[in-house]
């Protein structure tokens, strides 16, 4: 992988970084958002489609989609060590999923600056299909993770 930041990557701590994210965050948790991979600027997770997730059309609310895109992207750039706040997001859906689905999150950064990045998340089925596409930029603050 294509390093994008000038600092000394550690998996290490990327990984204890995510760890300590999920740890604190409910809604993934409720999600039963699974970490897959972690590396510097990725993350890769997954979640299981259940039926509280559902719209009413029986088909998995927007919102499960975004949110899980949302999480993979906060970790993806909270692997550099600092932490990081979503300031545009946007999500093009381009296929439905159902219950009893398993939707899976790549979030990569393709732009790393000092005080921005920005990244790419896709979102799949469990048969590869893209179920929606995010692009989103992030702010970098300057505060590091106290992990």
């Amino acid at each position: 992988m294509k390093r994008l930041s000038m600092e000394t990557f550690d998996r290490k701590r990327a990984e204890k970084i995510v760890a300590h994210m999920m740890e604190k965050d409910e809604f993934s948790r409720w999600m039963e958002v699974e970490v897959l991979e972690v590396d510097e600027g990725y993350c890769k997770v997954t979640c299981p489609i259940k039926k509280e997730m559902l719209n009413g059309f029986s088909v998995t609310h927007g919102g499960i989609v975004f949110s899980l895109a949302d999480s993979a992207l906060a970790f993806s750039a909270a692997t550099y060590g600092r932490v990081s706040l979503a300031i545009e997001n946007s999500i093009s859906f381009t296929r439905k999923t159902v219950l009893g689905n398993r939707i899976t999150a790549e979030s990569r950064c393709i732009n790393l600056t000092h005080k921005t990045g920005l990244f790419e998340v896709k979102i799949l089925d469990q048969d590869n299909n893209l179920v929606a596409l995010m692009k989103a930029t992030v702010y970098r603050t300057s505060d590091e993770f106290p992990v």
